[in-house]
C-alpha cells in the first residue's frame, strides 16, 4: 500500500466486520466472508458498489498468497488500471520498455495521446496473454499521466 500511497488510481480501505457490519452499499450486497477470509474486494467503474472478489493465483490459503508482495502490487496494478512508473524527471519506478514507451508517447501530439489511450482502453476485457495485458495497462497508466498532464481528462 505505501508504494501506492501517492498513485491517484488506487486507494485503499479496512472494514472490520466484528465492528461495523457493512452488507450493502448503495442497495449492492457486498457478501462480507464469501470465498473465505480475509475477504478481498476492489471496486472500480466495471464492478461497480457490488465490487468484485480476489482471484486467487496459486492453490494456497488466500492469507498466505497475499504476504507475497508480489502478487498484492499485481493485483493492484491490474484492478486499478496502473503502475509505479512515472513520467516525472528521471521517470521513477519505470522499466526499460516503459521509458521508451514514455519517450515515444511524448513526441506524439496531446490528441494522438488521447486516440492511443482510448484505443487501449478500448481492448481491455478482451482475450490475450497476460503479457500483453500488463503492457496494454502499463501503456494505459503512462498515457493518463500524460493526459492529465496535458490537461485533459485521463478517464477516457
Amino acid at each position: 500500500m505505501k508504494k501506492f500511497g501517492s498513485n491517484p488510481d488506487a486507494v485503499f480501505g479496512d472494514v472490520n466486520l466484528s465492528e461495523e457490519q457493512v452488507r450493502t452499499i448503495h442497495g449492492e450486497p457486498q457478501n462480507p466472508g464469501q470465498g473465505g477470509w480475509p475477504t478481498l474486494r476492489y471496486f472500480n467503474k466495471e464492478t461497480g458498489y457490488g465490487g468484485s472478489k480476489y482471484a486467487q493465483k496459486t492453490s494456497k490459503r488466500i492469507c498466505e498468497e497475499m504476504k507475497d508482495p508480489a502478487f498484492v502490487e499485481a493485483w493492484v496494478k491490474e484492478q486499478a488500471k496502473t503502475s509505479l512508473c512515472s513520467i516525472a524527471d528521471g521517470n521513477p519506478g519505470c522499466s526499460e520498455r516503459e521509458v521508451g514507451y514514455i519517450t515515444k508517447a511524448a513526441s506524439k501530439s496531446a490528441e494522438d495521446r488521447v486516440k492511443q489511450l482510448r484505443r487501449l482502453n478500448g481492448m481491455s476485457g478482451k482475450k490475450m496473454a497476460p503479457a500483453a495485458k500488463d503492457w496494454i495497462s502499463q501503456r494505459v497508466a503512462i498515457l493518463k499521466q500524460m493526459v492529465s498532464a496535458d490537461g485533459g481528462e485521463p478517464e477516457l
